[in-house]
């Protein structure tokens, strides 16, 4: 996609009538008996959450997940129509979705299939009687979309983001952790039991039951596996998951596997490269090292149960009840599955947009719910975010003029992509059946990897969308870029109809959020054009870490449940663009202010400051299950949604002005942080 030229609103268009900002902006949930200086999240949204009650089907409610579930009604409703009318399949993409959604909603073919669709896979897994044909059904089991126990992927190469390149990377675990294998606490206790359950339902479902010793043997041989799994926290060292070998080098690093036939089997049709990424060479050493020791009988039976898995919500109900039970009920604490069709379309888009072919659900979302207005409104949002963000580089006193010439260099490359792509998918070679959910999946992911492979022999497409824009979320990409779908340029966290105030306190916060992840603890570690380069100084690195540590430390104090501690180094780039992200977004408000003349101009009774953080304490607005906090805390990079609101805004001297807050306030950091 093009870079977006600079637009300029005229201020009349930023100024709006009180009626209609004053919708923007619920302010039901309010509790008037909380002070906004002692907790501004319990001020904002005390009320709301006390008279909420979780629905069954739900794990969290809020903010996010009710923009998510009205962008999935918005799509079922056009998909049944899609169904309903052929001729409204005018695309490639509409035509397959439309397939896809009605094999998903079809529960009777999907039983009546059974296990038929992934039967090819299965069969080549029992087929496993030499050690040698391993390699070989690992590439294939990869290309269909089961990492196990490996995962690849063909991207922009780190260091050249020119070229693209393959990886290799750790996978295959069935507990929701590493550390999951190893920890015995209560709550590690009770998922292992419901993980040994799930796995042996399933194997039994599939006519492969397993004894208690073949279990005893399944968990052993994850256990293996995960003492060779890095912890999620240091999977965020860019420097430390670049390792590029040839295949000969992978071969000698990590012998006992034919790493040839293995390569082979996954390029197939393709250029065998003579270079890839390992990204944790530790675990292909144990990977190659279970190959040549494990017994093929446990081989078989891990394996089976990791298609299963994969496959369970497109399989009879035997197999997506007992994922339901695991996943849903143990993991996350829900007490009843989701709805169906919102289901369906989860399966087909993924949570990041990125499966097979989500970018079709996209192209039928934006038809109906992105409009002109509002992708104009939202770049001039950007560029007043990125332009406070300059400034406050410019203006830092521990960076020194080398350093900052070279972020100044890499924010001005940053490359915005809004809304969705100018151009969409053709999905040549990929046909879908309406009754055949389990055996589209499959031929999807498929595809999916063939189109990688394509890839390796070809240019890196930097405009490329690699989410599908229905997706109520935002990112920073490895290429020095900042999407933003129009799934989320919505109500709340953004309104072509809103004041700015509660846009820059919304999508604005989003924004800063994601142009400092290029400058987080590991984003820092690239340049203007995305490459994976050291440009600081040493002493510019050092104060960087100095300040990155406090935050780190300051997070990793709090717990958000008795024995539960944030994971300070896990979510600390998190936590790094929430903190600096607020106040440039503040700043950005400052300046469409001063274009419109509105800095003075109360709505409800709040001046624009104090709306900006009304309206980004509302975006933040949940309700969890403890399974569910308990998962995110040990799991999830993303710090819980509460502490989103409390930490930055106590550490943010805007915060303070705009409601009066004194010194020894809670919501006044008696030692501030700042990292940017």
């Amino acid at each position: 996609m093009p870079r977006f030229a600079r637009h300029r609103l005229a201020a009349a268009a930023t100024l709006l009538g009180l009626a209609a900002a004053a919708q923007a902006l619920d302010l039901s949930g309010l509790s008037k008996g909380v002070q906004p200086c002692d907790d501004f999240y319990a001020f904002v949204n005390g009320n709301w959450e006390s008279a909420t009650e979780l629905p069954a089907s739900r794990a969290r409610i809020g903010s996010f997940d009710q923009l998510r579930q009205n962008n999935d009604a918005l799509l079922q409703k056009a998909l049944v129509e899609l169904a309903e009318t052929p001729t409204l399949q005018t695309t490639p993409g509409l035509r397959l979705i439309a397939a896809y959604y009605a094999s998903g909603m079809d529960e009777a073919a999907i039983e009546a299939r059974g296990l038929s669709s992934i039967a090819p896979l299965l069969n080549r897994i029992d087929g496993l009687q030499r050690r040698e044909d391993l390699p070989a059904l690992l590439a294939l089991l990869n290309r269909s979309g089961i990492h196990a126990p490996l995962a690849f992927g063909v991207q922009p190469d780190r260091k050249d983001t020119r070229h693209n390149v393959l990886g290799l990377s750790q996978s295959g675990l069935g507990l929701p952790d590493r550390d999951d294998y190893f920890r015995d606490d209560e709550r590690t206790r009770t998922v292992k039991a419901a993980y040994r359950s799930f796995a042996g339902t399933m194997l039994a479902a599939a006519g492969r039951p397993a004894s208690e010793a073949e279990l005893d043997a399944l968990s052993d041989f994850e256990t293996q596996l995960a003492e060779a799994t890095r912890e999620r926290a240091r999977l965020r060292d860019p420097n430390a998951g670049y390792n590029p070998m040839s295949p000969a080098e992978l071969t000698a690093a990590a012998p006992g596997f034919d790493w040839a036939s293995y390569l082979a089997v996954l390029t197939a049709g393709a250029k065998l490269p003579q270079r890839l990424i390992v990204g944790q060479p530790e675990f292909a050493t144990r990977v190659a090292k279970l190959a040549a020791d494990t017994p093929l009988p446990v081989w078989r039976q891990y394996l089976a149960l990791r298609v299963f898995d994969a496959a369970a919500p497109r399989l009879p109900k035997a197999f997506s009840t007992a994922a339901f039970e695991y996943r849903g009920k143990t993991i996350t604490g829900l007490q009843a599955p989701p709805p169906r069709g919102e289901d369906v379309i989860l399966q087909i888009g993924g949570r990041t947009g990125g499966e097979p072919v989500a970018l079709a659900l996209g192209e039928l979302f934006v038809a109906r719910a992105f409009s002109p207005q509002a992708q104009k409104r939202s770049l001039q949002l950007l560029e007043d975010v990125r332009a406070s963000m300059k400034a406050r580089i410019e203006k830092l006193e521990w960076m020194t003029p080398a350093t900052k010439a070279k972020a100044l260099e890499k924010l001005a490359n940053m490359q915005p992509m809004i809304g969705a792509p100018d151009k969409w998918p053709q999905f040549e070679g990929l046909q879908l059946s309406a009754n055949d959910y389990a055996g589209n999946w499959l031929k999807a992911a498929l595809w999916q990897s063939g189109q990688q492979m394509k890839d390796l022999d070809a240019p890196v497409e930097r405009g490329r969308w690699r989410t599908s824009p229905h997706i109520v979320n935002a990112f920073a990409g490895g290429l020095n870029q900042i999407t933003f779908p129009a799934g989320i340029l919505q109500p709340p966290f953004f309104d072509a109809k809103a004041d700015d105030a509660v846009n820059y306190g919304g999508i604005g916060m989003v924004i800063g959020h994601e142009i400092t992840h290029h400058f987080d603890d590991s984003g820092r570690n690239f340049d203007a054009g995305g490459s994976l380069t050291d440009w600081w100084t040493p002493a510019d690195a050092a104060g960087y870490k100095a300040r990155a540590d406090k935050v780190a430390e300051r997070y990793g104090a709090i717990a958000p449940l008795p024995g539960y501690n944030i994971n300070g180094r896990l979510t600390l780039g998190e936590n790094i663009s929430d903190m600096s992200g607020l106040p440039i977004a503040f700043e950005g408000l400052q300046r469409a202010l001063k274009r419109s003349g509105g800095a003075d101009h109360k709505i409800d009774g709040y001046t624009p400051a104090q709306r900006f953080f009304l309206s980004n304490a509302l975006v933040w607005r949940s309700k969890v299950r403890n399974e569910f906090l308990i998962n995110q805390l040990r799991t999830d990079p993303h710090s819980p949604a509460k502490y989103r609101v409390l930490t930055p805004m106590s550490n943010s001297p805007y915060f303070a002005q705009a409601f009066s807050c004194k010194p020894g306030s809670a919501m006044v950091a008696s030692d501030p942080i700042t990292v940017w």
